[in-house]
């Protein structure tokens, strides 16, 4: 066979994928990551193909590193190695809340949380100055909970949770915080935020809780009311905005549910199609809620072809980026393992274009 014949059997193959697939959407997401932001490390994003990046916390408070001449001077520090700053952490990180940045804001203590508000308020409008158009932040006081590391494929340490493994003492600082209370307090803070965020035209992009915990019980004496997928409704219902959205954790939100291979998808398209995907962790799990470990992309239960066409038909624009890599050993950083993923991202966003 002559390579002409080669290549039209070829595409005779593939024709009927394609006019099942139908027409498709232009792929408009970009390869993400959430790395470091020293030059050298810049350039080897750049080379693996990273276009996108949200930067490092630039301080824990409002100080010099908050001003628009600093944030400017980042931007273009960071565009001039090829890649776009477009997003940056807020000071609410995803610490429990004993080592919280602002834990005012959640513990609902008056003057403090005004005094907190009113920084993150100000961050907001010098990032909005510095042509930086995105935040991220999290409500958490719980943290990020895991139990024991799991093995998995070729060694690596996978982590995991298992409710019935969760230590449930001590008490957390935030205990006791109800249901109530905690969308008390979430609301009180939005109500504040996001007509700034408006305003000023930045994105605010929320984490939810990770992982979720069983209503009712919950963990150390906290519900984790961000947790499930009818509690990142109500919280992106809350000051409708097209400023006030999710940083998507693909793998958080799998792991609040029962069924992940068969449910995310349809997660995917109830948000995206309302606009509040402002980012993606893009990463996999096996198992279910409470009971499940994080794998490499390619080693879990969900299908990420799939969960990529889910955000393409909902028209989502922003970056895919790995999250929580498993560690493997002499892996320092776990530079091995994000250049892997980052492969693996960019391989199946060309499947993409070329199905477009």
């Amino acid at each position: 066979m002559n390579r002409r014949q080669v290549i039209v059997t070829s595409a005779a193959a593939a024709a009927p994928r394609m006019q099942a697939l139908g027409a498709q959407p232009p792929m408009r997401m970009k390869l993400g990551t959430q790395h470091t932001m020293q030059p050298a490390d810049l350039k080897i994003l750049a080379a693996l193909g990273v276009t996108h990046i949200c930067g490092t916390l630039p301080s824990r408070n409002l100080d010099q590193h908050w001003t628009v001449d600093a944030l400017k001077k980042l931007r273009e520090s960071v565009e001039s190695a090829g890649i776009q700053l477009t997003m940056l952490p807020l000071p609410l990180s995803s610490s429990v809340i004993e080592k919280a940045e602002y834990p005012s804001l959640l513990l609902g203590k008056s003057p403090e949380r005004e005094r907190a508000t009113d920084e993150i308020c100000e961050m907001i409008r010098n990032c909005a100055g510095a042509g930086i158009p995105a935040l991220k932040y999290n409500m958490s006081t719980l943290g990020v909970v895991r139990t024991a590391p799991t093995r998995g494929r070729g060694g690596a340490q996978y982590s995991t949770f298992k409710y019935s493994d969760a230590r449930q003492e001590p008490l957390s600082a935030a205990a006791p915080m109800g249901e109530d209370l905690y969308w008390e307090r979430i609301t009180w803070f939005l109500e504040r935020v996001v007509p700034v965020a408006n305003e000023f035209k930045v994105r605010l992009a929320c984490h939810p809780h990770d992982p979720g915990m069983p209503r009712g019980k919950g963990y150390r004496g906290v519900e984790t009311v961000l947790g499930s997928v009818d509690g990142l409704k109500r919280f992106v219902s809350i000051k409708e905005s097209p400023y006030h959205g999710l940083n998507f954790c693909q793998g958080t939100v799998t792991e609040m549910l029962q069924d992940p291979s068969r449910e995310i998808a349809g997660v995917i398209g109830w948000f995206g199609s309302r606009k509040k995907i402002f980012n993606v962790h893009f990463r996999n799990i096996q198992g279910r809620f409470l009971d499940f470990r994080e794998t490499f992309p390619d080693d879990g239960d969900i299908n990420m072809l799939d969960a990529l066409r889910a955000y393409r038909a909902t028209g989502y624009d922003g970056m895919l980026m790995p999250d929580h890599v498993p560690r493997i050993e002499g892996d320092n950083g776990g530079r091995q393992a994000f250049a892997y993923c980052f492969g693996y991202i960019r391989a199946l966003m060309q499947l993409l274009e070329r199905e477009a």
